[in-house]
Order: structure tokens, then C-alpha cells, then sequence
């Protein structure tokens, strides 16, 4: 069996990731919140993610050295503090969120190879795992236009880790 730790996988070269780590979390996070919450429209409209309501997570991307936190209040997503004590943590690779986010691999065979860990409230993570795991990314176009942009960008990203 092939060894797919996170001291194994491509990593974005640090030099690239000074950048990332100069720029506050928050900021970071307001970006981020700002696409997802064109992308997970539906599914808020649909309350798929109540379960984020009042409960902050952390996602870490290790190499890029970019942390953003994200909730949920009212109809939308929202940036919180970084420095907040967060329910749930989520920490990888840049190259594991892209195999996430591209579908070629699940969020089971990676968190199980310890690619992506997941540290905090246990009902929390494993909200956030089914909710990834039963995202129904062909039916809303932006989705599906995230989804080809990583599909398209993996390869490359790939090849020019080697």
C-alpha cells in the first residue's frame, strides 16, 4: 500500500506561500466565505448547512500557510476570528483540498491516510464530511465550474511539484 502521509504528499514551495502568511486570517477568510457563499447557495437555501450555525471552523492549508475560519449566521456564511477557539479544525495540504475539491479522491480515504485531520467536535466533522461527501456538484453551474478549474489545475500543479 502506498504511503500518502502528509509528509509524502506535493507541497506548494514555501517560498510561493510568504505571501499567504503575511495576509491576516481575516482577510483570508472574508475571500474565502465570499466565493463559498456563491457556491453553497442552494445548499444554504435548502438549510443543508444549519448545522454550521453558530459553530466556527478552522481550516488550515499547511503548506500555503493560509488559515481561514468560517460559520454560519442567518442566510450566510461569515469570516470569523482566526485567533477564536474553533469547534472544529481541518488541517492538509493544499494538494488534499484539491483532491477533495476535484472529486478524485473522498474525504474518507483522506482523512483515513491522515492526509486531512480533523481535530474538535466529533458531530461537527462528521456533519462537515457528509455534507462534502453528498454535495451535488452538477447541479449548480458554479460548482460545476470550480469543479473542472481544480480538475483542469491538479495535473499541472502536480507536475510542477516534481
Amino acid at each position: 500500500m502506498p504511503d500518502h502521509s502528509v509528509s509524502t504528499a506535493p507541497l506548494f514551495p514555501r517560498l510561493l506561500s510568504f505571501p499567504f502568511a503575511a495576509i491576516p486570517g481575516r482577510v483570508h477568510s472574508t475571500a474565502i466565505v465570499a466565493v463559498l457563499n456563491r457556491i453553497f447557495t442552494n445548499a444554504m437555501d435548502e438549510g443543508e448547512l444549519d448545522f454550521l450555525r453558530g459553530r466556527a471552523v478552522h481550516i488550515h492549508v499547511q503548506d500555503m500557510r493560509l488559515v481561514f475560519c468560517i460559520s454560519l449566521s442567518g442566510d450566510k456564511l461569515v469570516a470569523t476570528q482566526t485567533e477564536v477557539m474553533p469547534d472544529l479544525s481541518i488541517t492538509g495540504t493544499l494538494h488534499s483540498f484539491m483532491l477533495l475539491a476535484a472529486r478524485r479522491e473522498d474525504s474518507d480515504t483522506l482523512f483515513f491516510q491522515r492526509r486531512l485531520h480533523m481535530e474538535g467536535d466529533t458531530e461537527l466533522g462528521l456533519e462537515v464530511k457528509n455534507f462534502l461527501d453528498g454535495m451535488d456538484m452538477d447541479s449548480d453551474w458554479l460548482s460545476r465550474q470550480l469543479e473542472a478549474a481544480v480538475q483542469r489545475a491538479l495535473p499541472v500543479y502536480e507536475r510542477m511539484l516534481k
